[in-house]
């Protein structure tokens, strides 16, 4: 398998329309379907666990959690096939696929074993299965008026009793006699019941779409009510629409046209989930509303009223929290609610965040954050920053941060998004509209359209890598501007369909590009004109990457094909396998490939392309991927789609267990912010600051007046303190008056105790002596009679050991007897599994050496066939070597059979372990040999397998020989084919010769122009020689004439040092002979370069003439070869037509001689002279006839060798094809 691994980190995305579409795992765990599968997510920690469909699915359809929360079932549909399969959540893999119908809802039963489906109305089925063991218990027909939403559930406290409602049906079934029996209910209008849940053991809540509750206990109606349609609260309504004016660019217009139908029309209950306290439901758009059980009546209230937010980044604030609200969902512990609306949204309410009964209403909050709604058009990212940029036909624009897993920045606008690309430092970005192409700026907490572009349905645009420049599809041209000034610097025109992909190169000199006709163009920057092409007209192509220089284009589009494109022209295929590619990128490193599919699935190869299916295939997305990229450190590969999911994975490449990762980035943290706002913020701080200065001179004010307040307290209570412990200390005093007198009358009172007491003790002590007495003699007689019984069991005793051992002896060697029958039993079922295991080794290598005879057989008649036609030659060597390969495949599975063996052995090894441990437990053998006899009969079967699998290999090798006399038909038209590209190989010489001479001509102005270089370059040297020395000179003569300076008072001295200056630097004689000197060598050298130039003008024009003789002279001699040809060609045929004349000669010869042997032995007067005798002069003459014309031959052939030889000559450099005389002439006598 690829080397390359792909593993999701984060998942932004909810899938839509699905039945149970949330629900918890644990109390911080949540579970909803995104992409093509399940999204496990944290609350408090935010880490994403993926759970992947089946193999080519379109997306989860339900979904249900076991009451045990260990396992998830799920309904999928699968290449047009629906499919249901259980996964367990702890390892998360799957655990059971059923067979089953396409479900709409699913439940399982209360002790996780049963599963109920149910398939869309009006005819639908309610199904029940015992899942573990994929056995159907039971399935039933309901009938339905009409279609819509259906909902199937367990009753909470019992496995057999299942509930079903829908357009027109509320029916409860009970399982019983393995049939699902309908119980009889009271009959009611049809309604339409959008959901249902079982409020206890026998009570059923139904809602419907005229806003009706309805209550069932034991089937039958026992409360009802009917829900109001609520408005907003008026705190979120009368906001100030002015306060959120400079996070958006568009004009927000509130939706208040709609109010007037809002308050006629009925809600829908389209949700409903029980908790502890009662339930909740979606009575209107946008709001959930808690019902408690009240004490009196045993009906319910409504409690609570939870809101949605209103968005305040949507160009309709007030409509973003008018969702319809899908599902519901508590956690275990009920402290968190989560739903799920029509809009692809999460959200979340803690029940602990606000007290309940003191507020009448509340708010949700994002789950996470606002997702994508729709299809995702554009995905980009930047250099600088670990974030990435998306675009959707939600008229959403969003800034991701994928190191993190967060939303940065998001705005909604008026006009769908079609395409959208960040600059390199992540601080602008591109987002083509449907009426112009806009350039934002990142802001802090906004995004503000700093220049607009009159580029309307602006399909792709792109930054260059520098980011200078960026470029914008218009029509079929392609517009690039200057990022600084805006200005058009050029238009790229040739495409002739919609360009669906731009690329830029890394030193942003060249520029890619791919249409719907089949054109991939590479385009010159500097010039703008295309420099080099690659076009399919069969292809329409849907996304290209490039490698890091450039040099390779990675191509895919609607042929099911990778292609890798270099040198305009298309080197290697990769094929699709059953799907159709739709977008390709490319790691940095240019080691790892990874492709999008038309099913939502990634493929990760490793790069040279493999040509086999040798890739890594991930199930992903639910829609075809739209856009794809990998980022700059080569760690993450983030892939979008247009179910509206963006998955982040994380890649590496696996090369012996080692994971290698290159070093992390250094991300920039500057972000930008509008003037206006900083003084904005300025500004509220300034005001804050100030607010903060009055509120603390008031608390310093206020707390004076509590210390003056507090004082006086303090005084009043010292006062009070006083005289309450005064009054104490008097009740004091009188207390302890009393307590010695107490003390006083408890003395007395003790001393008569103690006199009573010690008269009491001296009668015990007597009478406790005289009892002492008595029991002592009973003690002595009961130690007597306690010896006596001693001895009696010491006798029982010794004779109970004696029957002991005896029973122990007789058990023993009953069990020994046992056991060796049953090792006995043993060793003959180890024989005979021996004996198998030598049938089956002797019937493995007959298999083997017919497969080896069979293979000889057909490498001989491969090497015949081959040494037979040496043209056809490569072609079978490659068609042979794929047939090779097959019989390798062959004997891998073969080797993998051996390896079965192998582990059979293991296993026997296994068995003969527990035989061992099974002599300790010898009441468990029975059920062991029986297993041991299950698993022989196993090993029966395999082998029985392994015989058929043989037969199918026979069937195989005769496919395999037709196979090989259908090639042999196919070399035919092959060598047909082989000659047409002889043709074109000629053509093609013949344009490489001219290329040869415009070479040769081009070196010629090369060498010249190198030889004037060379000589300016003397010449430069030369000058800047002059010029040094002149400046040296001109230094020392400064230097001199400053000595001289100085002795400008004395005269002498100055006259002496003007005279030494003047015979030091005045050399006339020796400067005019320099000169004279210079000047000779110039004019000489001008005259040889003169010379050598008129020379080598002569040289180019005898070149010229030389050539042009030469080419009229091979001209010649190839007419007068092709005219002798002619001429060999009809020579031919006359030599033919006189071979059939001499063969004629030579038969009427043999005629004249037979005749001639019967004259001579007639007598000579009967001869007659015969016209045969006349004719043999003739024969003579037709043989030197015969003689002259094979001497005419040679010296032809032997002409047409001098001219060959003549022609070659003179052009051994041009590389033209020799002329095959010989080999025609060959062909022309077969």
């Amino acid at each position: 398998m690829s080397a390359v691994v792909a593993e999701p980190v984060a998942v932004l995305g909810c899938r839509p329309r699905v039945a149970g579409g949330v629900c918890f795992v644990e109390d911080q765990v949540v579970l909803h379907a995104a992409g093509a599968g399940c999204l496990q997510l944290h609350l408090q920690q935010k880490w994403h666990k993926f759970i992947p469909g089946t193999e080519k699915s379109r997306g989860v359809q339900a979904l249900a959690v076991s009451p045990c929360r260990q396992y998830l079932a799920v309904s999928e549909t699968v290449e047009e096939q629906p499919v249901l399969t259980v996964h367990e959540l702890s390892s998360v893999r799957r655990r059971k696929t059923l067979p089953a119908r396409e479900a709409v809802s699913l439940a399982f039963s209360p002790d996780s074993r049963y599963l109920v489906t149910a398939t869309a109305p009006p005819e639908g089925f309610l199904t029940c299965w015992l899942w573990e063991k994929k056995r159907l218990m039971a399935e039933v027909p309901v009938e339905a008026p009409g279609s819509g939403v259906c909902q199937v559930s367990f009753s909470p406290h019992d496995n057999a009793q299942v509930c079903i409602t829908g357009n027109g049906f509320f029916k409860l079934f009970k399982y019983s006699e393995e049939t699902l029996k309908q119980i009889n209910l009271q009959k009611e209008e049809p309604q339409n019941y959008l959901c249902h849940v079982w409020l206890s053991e026998d009570e059923v809540l139904c809602g419907t779409d005229t806003g009706k509750l309805t209550l069932f206990k034991t089937g039958q109606l026992h409360w009802e009510t009917s829900v109001e349609y609520k408005k907003p609260p008026k705190e979120q309504e009368d906001a100030d629409p002015e306060e959120y004016e400079s996070s958006s660019d568009v004009s927000y217009v509130l939706a208040s046209e709609d109010n007037g139908l809002q308050k006629d029309s009925l809600p829908q209950i389209c949700a409903v989930a029980a908790y502890s306290k009662g339930f909740a439901c979606s009575a209107s758009p946008g709001v959930v509303l808690l019902f408690e059980k009240t004490k009196e009546k045993e009906v319910y209230k409504e409690s609570q009223e939870i809101w949605l937010p209103r968005d305040l980044f949507t160009s309709e604030r007030k409509q973003s929290g008018r969702q319809d609200i899908v599902c519901i969902c508590f956690s275990p512990s009920e402290e968190t609610i989560v739903i799920y609306t029509n809009e692809n949204q999460l959200y979340m309410f803690t029940m602990l965040s606000t007290d309940l009964g003191k507020e009448k209403a509340a708010y949700f909050a994002y789950l996470n954050f606002p997702l994508h709604s729709a299809s995702i058009t554009g995905l980009d990212i930047c250099i600088w920053k670990p974030i990435f940029a998306t675009c959707a036909l939600d008229r959403t624009v969003r800034i991701w941060n994928y190191k993190m897993n967060t939303l940065e920045l998001y705005k909604e606008y008026w006009e769908e998004a079609y395409t959208v690309s960040l600059h390199p430092t992540g601080l602008f970005c591109l987002v083509g509209f449907s009426d112009k192409l806009r350039f934002l700026s990142l802001l802090y907490e906004d995004m503000h359209a700093f220049k607009e572009i009159g580029v309307r349905n602006c399909r792709e645009c792109s930054f260059s890598n520098r980011g200078h420049l960026f470029a914008a599809v218009n029509g079929n041209v392609i517009q690039i501007y200057s990022s600084i000034t805006f200005e058009n610097i050029n238009n790229l025109k040739g495409h002739g369909g919609k360009i669906r992909a731009i690329k830029w190169s890394t030193d942003d000199a060249r520029f890619f590009s791919c249409d719907t006709h089949g054109a991939v163009y590479e385009w010159n920057l500097l010039t703008g004109e295309r420099q080099s092409e690659c076009l399919l007209k069969s292809c329409i192509y849907s996304s290209i990457a490039l490698s890091s220089d450039a040099k390779i284009i990675f191509a895919v589009g609607s042929d099911q094909t990778l292609k890798e494109i270099s040198e305009s022209s298309i080197q290697h295929e990769v094929p699709a396998f059953g799907a159709v590619y739709t977008a390709v990128a490319v790691s940095h490193s240019g080691h790892m490939v990874f492709v999008g599919t038309s099913l939502g699935s990634i493929r990760a190869m490793k790069y040279p392309l493999p040509v086999t299916k040798d890739f890594n295939e991930y199930q992903a997305h639910a829609g075809a991927v739209t856009k794809m990229f990998v980022t700059n450190d080569d760690l993450f590969l983030l892939t979008a789609s247009e179910d509206g999911s963006i998955f982040t994975w994380k890649i590496f490449e696996k090369e012996g267990g080692i994971l290698k990762w290159e070093k992390e980035f250094e991300y920039a943290e500057e972000v930008l912010i509008m003037r206006s706002d900083i003084e904005e913020k300025s500004q509220t701080i300034l005001d804050l600051q100030i607010q903060v200065k009055e509120l603390q001179t008031e608390s310093h004010y206020q707390l004076y007046l509590k210390d003056i307040y507090c004082n006086d307290k303090i005084k009043e209570l010292e006062e009070k303190f006083t005289q309450e412990v005064g009054s104490l200390k008097t009740k004091h005093q009188v207390l302890q008056a009393e307590k010695e007198k107490e003390d006083l009358q408890h003395q007395i009172q003790l001393s008569e105790l103690m006199n009573k007491q010690a008269s009491e003790v001296q009668q015990l002590e007597s009478d406790t002596n005289q009892k002492l007495l008595m029991e002592n003699e009973k003690y002595q007689e009961l130690q007597v009679r306690s010896k006596r019984i001693q001895e009696e069991y010491e006798k029982q005793l010794h004779d109970l050991e004696q029957s002991k051992s005896k029973a122990v002896k007789e058990l023993t060697e009953h069990y020994e007897q046992k056991l060796n029958e049953k090792s006995v039993l043993l060793e003959e079922a180890e024989e005979n599994m021996r004996q198998q295991l030598q049938i089956h080794e002797e019937i493995r290598k007959q298999i083997e050496e017919d497969e080896d005879q069979e293979i000889l057989e057909i490498k001989i008649k491969y090497e015949r066939q081959l040494f037979e036609e040496k043209e056809s030659n490569l072609q079978l060597k490659g068609e042979i070597g794929i047939m090779n390969k097959r019989l390798n495949s062959q004997q891998k599975e073969l080797k993998e059979r051996n390896r079965d063996l192998g582990e059979m052995k293991l296993e026997q090894q296994k068995l003969q372990g527990i035989i061992k441990s099974l002599e300790k437990n010898i009441l468990a053998l029975k059920t062991e040999i029986e297993e041991r006899a299950n698993t022989i009969q196993d090993k029966e079967k395999n082998i029985y397998d392994l015989k058929k699998k043989n037969q199918e290999l026979e069937k195989f090798k005769f496919v395999l020989d037709y196979r090989i006399e259908e090639f042999k038909k196919q070399i035919e038209s092959r060598e047909n084919d082989i000659k047409t590209m002889k043709k074109q190989i000629c053509e093609m010489e013949r344009e490489l010769e001219r290329f040869h001479k415009e070479t040769t001509d081009l070196k010629l102005n090369i060498t010249q122009l190198q030889q004037k270089l060379k000589a300016t370059h003397r010449e430069m040297r030369r000058e800047r020689q002059k010029k040094q020395s002149m400046e040296a000179l001109i230094t020392r003569f400064k230097t001199d004439v400053h000595n001289c300076v100085g002795f400008i008072q004395d005269s002498k001295k100055l006259k002496n040092g003007i005279c030494e200056l003047y015979t030091k630097y005045v050399q006339k004689l020796d400067t005019v002979e320099m000169e004279d000197v210079d000047t000779d060598l110039q004019q000489e050298y001008m005259r040889q370069r003169e010379y050598l130039e008129r020379n080598l003008a002569a040289l180019k024009r005898n070149l010229v003439k030389d050539q042009k003789i030469h080419q009229a002279a091979y001209m010649r001699i190839m007419q007068e070869n092709v005219s002798l040809i002619k001429e060999i060609n009809v020579l031919r045929q006359e030599l033919r037509e006189a071979h059939i004349q001499v063969h004629d000669l030579q038969s009427t010869l043999r005629l004249t001689q037979k005749k001639q042997a019967i004259q001579d032995t007639a007598p000579p007067s009967e001869l007659v002279p015969s016209p045969a005798v006349l004719r043999l002069n003739a024969e003579k003459e037709y043989e030197n006839i015969i003689e002259m014309q094979q001497l005419e031959i040679q010296y032809l052939r032997d002409q047409i060798q001098k001219g060959r030889v003549l022609a070659v000559q003179p052009l051994l450099d041009g590389n033209l094809p020799k002329m095959d005389l010989e080999s025609s002439h060959r062909s022309q006598q077969e």
